[in-house]
């Protein structure tokens, strides 16, 4: 009675493996013309080549090891900036220390006046946080996206297209995201006095070359000719960002931290974040192709990386405002926010399903993802309420 069956499945296992060994011998086709060509040519034909082979070699190994070692990934980062020891908000005059007393001359009996300390101010935590997201980025790792061989593709295909070596590149332009987003409001609110003051040279600087492409490379197509890589201009917004702090220290910078500045900079992470939520349901809804939708990955982890970089952004935020935040009994909610962020980060899976939501074979990390986005959009909506109450 079984022996029906069973031959129906041997026919299936043969034809399958029968189609195998077709796509086998088709993908290796090119490779075995191509020894057969090079074992009939000369010493000076070969060498070359052999350099070529040896030159695509070691690239492809490079890219491979950049695209899987994610070097200091740390979803506990902000713990190295030891937030709690900073005691003011940003641009708050520090307590001067005692004025030390000047050495007396050789010639003199007569006690030296004292010198007071130059006048200093607290830097800001918020700009300390992006620029060094940035270096995470561009320094501790190499930026994926403007890499050639990311530029080229598998075959001509866009590797965000392919289930293959994309995860770490869209994970850093969504760590970029956080940062570009908060670079345009320290340029237009944060690092001006309501608003009305000059635009600060170093912060104006940092936002115009976080807007630069995110896929540059040395040398274009459009326009054509020689171009400077995305990496360069980020460090180069990273250097900003510090002069400003350092400029911000010695009192000669602005930080505006007035509570109407932090219900703008929390409706600005909202609706970002917010736009972030859409994508996903779009694709979670509209696409249900399980551990097989190829694009499932590169959307999970650009949401991650944003809440990567938002977690610590939002963290600075609470000591930047530390005033505000007391004053209006905030502490707790802002808190929980920090939670709720720090929540998402815990979602590391090996490989990313887009499963329906009711299934139970393959899961859905893209719903989940989308679940913890608006979670913490709500809690932002919640803070933003309460002070603007």
């Amino acid at each position: 009675m079984l022996d029906p069956v069973i031959a129906f499945f041997k026919r299936i296992f043969a034809a399958l493996g029968r189609g195998a060994s077709l796509v086998i011998a088709w993908l290796f086709w090119p490779f075995r013309a191509g020894h057969g060509w090079y074992k009939n040519r000369d010493g000076f034909i070969k060498v070359p080549l052999a350099a070529v082979l040896v030159l695509f070699v070691g690239l492809y190994g490079y890219f491979f090891w950049q695209t899987q070692v994610w070097t200091n990934f740390n979803p506990d980062y902000v713990n190295d900036y030891k937030f709690s020891e900073r005691t003011l908000g940003a641009g708050q005059e520090l307590p001067a220390p005692a004025p030390t007393a000047a050495a007396p001359s050789a010639s003199s009996t007569e006690p030296a006046p004292a010198v007071a300390a130059a006048k200093s101010c607290q830097s800001s935590a918020i700009v300390d946080v992006s620029a060094g997201l940035i270096d995470y980025n561009v320094d501790q790792n190499a930026w994926i996206s403007s890499m050639l061989l990311y530029r080229l593709g598998l075959f001509g295909m866009d590797w965000d297209s392919t289930p293959f070596l994309d995860n770490k590149a869209s994970f850093q332009r969504g760590v970029n995201q956080a940062v570009r987003r908060t670079s345009v409001e320290l340029v237009d609110s944060l690092g001006r006095v309501r608003g009305t003051s000059g635009v600060d040279g170093n912060l104006q600087s940092a936002r115009g070359n976080l807007q630069f492409d995110e896929y540059s490379w040395y040398f274009g197509l459009n326009p054509f000719g020689p171009k400077t890589p995305s990496p360069s201009y980020y460090r180069s917004a990273a250097e900003s960002l510090r002069k400003f702090n350092a400029s911000l220290s010695q009192c000669n910078s602005v930080f505006d931290g007035r509570a109407d500045n932090l219900i703008q900079f929390i409706d600005r992470i909202a609706n970002d974040i917010g736009g972030t939520s859409a994508i996903l349901r779009e694709r979670s809804e509209n696409y249900n192709g399980g551990w097989f939708d190829t694009r499932a990955d590169d959307r999970f982890w650009f949401a991650y990386g944003q809440l990567y970089g938002y977690y610590g952004i939002l963290a600075a935020a609470g000591d930047d405002f530390s005033q505000v935040i007391r004053e209006r009994n905030l502490t707790s909610l802002w808190n929980d926010t920090l939670s709720q962020t720090r929540a998402a980060l815990r979602i590391q899976p090996m490989i990313i399903s887009n499963g329906d939501e009711g299934g139970w074979i393959m899961p859905s990390h893209l719903a989940t993802m989308g679940f913890y986005v608006l979670r913490v959009r709500s809690n932002l909506v919640e803070l933003r309420s309460v002070l603007d109450r």
